[in-house]
């Protein structure tokens, strides 16, 4: 009837087929906002929508709708006539469905087109063996937030971490979680490409720790850009510059003295300190020879090492201390 009404119209007044002006199919308010029919996107299909996603919207000849959109913290978007829609959790395709339904009742025959222009902030949770686990927020400029840069993002793996079973979960529309597990020790071990996998706001990466039975190299991973760029080891004693030094995740315990400056004239090498927390808290310490400074024991973060003064240094910094400095040497000659 309305189409009847329209062409009737058109012949009257010699417009054009379709107006620029939407024609309204009743004046009545519309409450706002309006629920969606709610498809639930399965896991693998399209990118879903979420608050501060940009969108644009056209609507073959009827301007007053076309536009650019931002799904507002409810996840809503606002549109003349029609107000407040929820647009969160759907596709682009079914947000232009759900358009098409609702402005079917006011103008005729639309033609809804809904493209994502611009994408919201995508928050992931990563845990297990990463050196900073928690949260981590992606600036989605290209769509696809990459599982090797969510745990960088963390700052890496630990050494005891086991990349053949990082796990991904992801909760669905209807609120069931699914699982999906890959093995990056066969990206890094260059047996395999990494898998073209697009993580999602609300994921969560899971990296359990290594068990006896893994066949994993751990120095191959150290030197992956899985690991972090560098680890925490703090150097002290005779030392040039005693401290925390950041040494590569591969590195040795001798490269971290020679990074901490390199041993003084009065260092024990043979006697070097050396602590570290096992798995169980525990703090361990060892005794190295390392005046070759040469060693095969890896370094991890949290490792201490103490350099000693030779018995000698010590002798002579005891008697400077005591007579000063040309006192000590007075007596040695007196014999006071």
């Amino acid at each position: 009837m309305l189409n009847l009404r329209h062409a009737l119209i058109v012949l009257i007044l010699g417009a054009s087929p379709i107006a620029a002006t939407p024609i309204l199919a009743e004046t009545k308010p519309v409450s706002s906002p309006l629920p969606l029919l709610r498809v639930d996107p399965s896991p693998n299909s399209a990118y879903v929508l979420g608050k501060g996603d940009r969108i644009s919207i056209a609507v073959a000849n009827y301007d007053e709708f076309n536009g650019e959109r931002t799904l507002m913290p409810d996840g809503t978007i606002t549109l003349p006539l029609i107000g407040s829609l929820a647009a969160a959790g759907l596709t682009t395709e079914e947000l232009s469905r759900q358009l098409q339904v609702r402005l079917n009742k006011l103008v005729i025959d639309p033609v809804v087109t809904v493209n994502l222009i611009g994408l919201r902030p995508v928050l992931i949770s990563v845990s297990g063996e990463v050196q900073r686990p928690g949260p981590r927020q992606f600036e989605a400029t290209d769509g696809k937030a990459n599982l090797l840069a969510a745990i960088s993002s963390a700052g890496g793996i630990t050494r005891n971490a086991d990349i053949s079973q990082v796990e991904v979960k992801r909760r669905s529309q209807n609120g069931q979680t699914t699982s999906r597990r890959f093995d990056l020790w066969k990206v890094v071990n260059a047996e395999q490409l990494p898998e073209d996998f697009t993580l999602r706001d609300g994921d969560a990466i899971v990296v359990p720790k290594l068990t006896g039975d893994a066949q994993i190299d751990r120095l191959a991973v150290a030197r992956s850009s899985l690991s972090a760029s560098a680890v925490r080891v703090r150097v002290v004693g005779e030392v040039t510059r005693p401290g925390e030094v950041q040494v590569p995740p591969d590195g040795s315990l001798s490269s971290a003295i020679a990074i901490a400056g390199g041993p003084t004239d009065d260092a024990k090498m043979n006697e070097v300190k050396f602590i570290r927390v096992n798995e169980t808290g525990q703090a361990e310490q060892r005794t190295l020879d390392l005046r070759n400074l040469s060693d095969s024991t890896q370094v991890q973060d949290g490792d201490v090492l103490i350099v000693p003064k030779k018995p000698v240094a010590r002798t002579l910094d005891t008697a400077g201390r005591v007579f000063g400095p040309l006192g000590f040497f007075l007596r040695l000659f007196t014999g006071f």
